[in-house]
């Protein structure tokens, strides 16, 4: 059989109605559903690690190897795709993020993930200012590190007001700080007689009155409770608004995520959407997902009580229950500020974790916990060693979530109670902060991956996302091989970097584990899953500082398309519209691409100099150096960043 051109493979694939992914076994037939040919397959299957041809029968890989075998089984039926020489790779599959809390907000959100200068995001915020009706605030809501801007400058709350005078503006950044324009102070209804939360500040003048500034001291409960008294979508629109988020995922290249939780996000009642959704057929992404404790000091009601609703593994391919946690017990949680000393954990934590992960244990329940620095995880080892003298683990798949400071001595021991630990790029996001406050020497293994995997430490790699990081893999990816964080500091000696298929085995069939799905997917191997990821870039070939880059140009999902791009855009279903209609997505869309930064022509406009001229007439940009080497950046620097003059 001769293989159709791209154009006609596109088109009668874009034409035919795909069977469902239900995640059953393939069954046995006369000819395969699609066959994938000309691509550059990255298998991660070290016997058969570069086929030239893959075979899909009803959901799952069922033939991968030479395209002289698998063309000639092709069928009348068959859909043929020619991927024109593109790099393919397993679907990508995030450890750790918070796609359910997120994908409700998602089209709320003006995301300044992969913005390059402070310049264009006041842009989009200005923009955005203007057609966000009342009450409903403009938010940026985490995804970006001011050291990603060519300014290395947050705003100032007079530019906040400058650019939005009357709508509210909420701006988190990590989870250090929240900047708020006047109309939000209003709404929020912080006034001087306001107090400061434990463990947080608000932020005020000689007068006693709040500027606008909230920070973690190291708590960050005081930054999401604020977030939680803006509007809420109502439902359509939160699933419309889950919906467009797990494409944004999906043009990414993802097609797995294991949702760790989140603070306001409680179970059964936030998950009703993607509850739906799932009911509905309607998921792009296999979600498995963890219960995070709601309220300090019932941490153990809760589950006690979630442990009479559901089990783990409960659930099928698409939508399954994985556990407890990231958040076990609120003692234990030590908040990564870098800006901040390292908190202690209070003397209860360990009568507090010990019971919770007795119950766990005795309900058979997987759990992750949140952990940032050694002193916690020494602590929590100790109530899960003495747990597991007196009810044996026996095989549960428990694991650390972040770990930036562990030391080698805690990573042996995880290693002897059979855990894994979950990595996410945090670095890449607050490195210069760790670095200020605790040196260059102390970074260079924050945290020791390569140790971690030298002692035969189950590691899966993730995002955090969306508030302390963006939720693009490739930043994450490109952090593992590079060792630098976006601003450019250079982290990690090569001892303590990955190399490109290291990296990719992290995002793919390493984070299969930390689900127990071990086997179903993560490989181009037959009988897995059929997810997969054509790259828009070939990952292994790309300069390093290009990773972070890539996106997907098709993405597979059980064999069939969720996302396509480019000449195969056809291929996939087109999203619904975007709702509301002054959502940030209609205007924005999600990351931003470094090439696509926000045209110059329109600073004149927002700047206060009012110059006719785009770039060289604003006199005042020539006096900052230019960073030349990055489109965005060096039009953000010769553009206008005054805002307020």
């Amino acid at each position: 059989m001769i293989a159709p051109t791209r154009r006609q493979a596109a088109a009668a694939l874009g034409a035919a109605a795909l069977s469902s992914f239900t995640g059953a076994p393939a069954m046995a037939q006369s000819a395969p559903d699609i066959i994938l040919t000309n691509g550059r397959f990255t298998t991660l299957d070290r016997g058969n690690p570069d086929p030239e041809a893959v075979a899909i029968t009803a959901g799952r890989f069922s033939a991968v190897g030479p395209a002289r075998e698998i063309m000639p089984t092709a069928g009348p039926t068959t859909q043929v795709i020619d991927l024109c020489g593109r790099r393919a790779i397993p679907g990508l599959i995030d450890s750790h993020m918070h796609i359910i809390r997120g994908g409700l907000n998602y089209n709320m959100e003006l995301r300044w993930d992969g913005v390059r200068s402070l310049a264009d995001a006041m842009a989009m915020l200005r923009r955005q200012a203007q057609v966000t009706p009342p009450p409903q605030w403009v938010r940026v809501v985490g995804g970006f590190t001011e050291h990603q801007f060519a300014e290395k400058r947050l705003p100032t709350i007079e530019e906040l007001n400058a650019a939005a005078p009357d709508t509210p503006v909420f701006i988190l950044h990590l989870y250090d700080r929240a900047l708020l324009n006047a109309a939000a102070l209003r709404a929020v209804g912080y006034t001087r007689n306001t107090p400061n939360p434990p463990g947080g500040e608000i932020v005020r003048d000689a007068s006693g009155n709040p500027i606008g500034l909230l920070l973690a001291k190291p708590n960050a409960l005081i930054l999401y409770a604020t977030l939680a008294r803006g509007p809420k979508l109502p439902e359509e629109q939160q699933l419309n608004s889950t919906r467009h988020f797990m494409r944004e995922m999906n043009r990414l290249g993802v097609t797995g995520v294991i949702d760790a939780g989140g603070g306001f996000q409680a179970y059964p009642d936030d998950y009703e959407i993607i509850r739906k959704l799932h009911a509905d057929g309607e998921l792009t992404l296999r979600i498995a997902y963890n219960l995070f404790t709601q309220k300090a000091g019932e941490e153990l009601e809760d589950f006690t009580r979630w442990g009479r609703l559901v089990r783990p593994g409960e659930g099928d391919d698409t939508y399954r229950h994985n556990g407890a946690g990231e958040m076990l017990v609120f003692s234990a949680a030590d908040f990564e500020d870098f800006r901040e000393p390292r908190p202690e954990m209070p003397p209860a934590m360990e009568g507090q974790l010990e019971a919770v992960v007795t119950r766990l244990v005795e309900n058979r329940w997987p759990w992750r916990l949140h952990a940032t620095y050694d002193e916690t995880i020494s602590r929590a080892l100790d109530v899960f060693e003495k747990v597991n003298g007196a009810k044996p683990f026996g095989g549960l798949h428990w694991m650390f979530d972040h770990c930036e400071t562990i030391s080698d001595r805690n990573i042996d021991r995880i290693a002897a109670l059979g855990g894994g630990i979950a990595v996410q790029h945090r670095m890449a996001y607050q490195g210069e902060y760790f670095v200020e406050r605790y040196g260059a020497a102390a970074a260079e293994r924050t945290p020791p991956i390569r140790r971690m995997l030298e002692a035969g430490v189950p590691v899966g790699a993730g995002t955090d996302a969306t508030r302390v990081a963006s939720y693009n893999p490739w930043v994450s990816l490109s952090w593992l091989v590079t060792g630098r964080t976006l601003g450019g500091l250079r982290l990690y000696p090569e001892r303590n970097r990955l190399d490109r298929e290291q990296a990719l085995r992290l995002w793919t069939e390493a984070n299969t584990w930390f689900s127990t799905e071990q086997g179903k997917k993560g490989q181009i191997v037959v009988g897995q899953l059929a997810d997969l990821a054509v790259l828009s870039a070939d990952y292994f070939s790309v300069p390093e500082d290009a990773i972070q880059d890539i996106e997907s140009v098709l993405t597979l999902l059980g064999g069939k398309p969720v996302f396509g791009a480019g000449d195969f855009a056809g291929l996939a279903p087109p999203p619904p519209p975007v709702l509301p209609e002054w959502s940030p997505v209609r205007s924005f869309g999600g990351y931003q691409r470094r090439a696509e930064a926000v045209d110059p022509a329109r600073f004149a406009a927002d700047c206060g100099c009012g110059t006719a001229c785009g770039v060289h007439g604003h006199a005042h940009a020539w006096a900052r150096g230019a960073p030349v080497r990055e489109q965005g950046a060096f039009w953000g620097a010769l553009g206008c960043a005054c805002w307020a003059v």
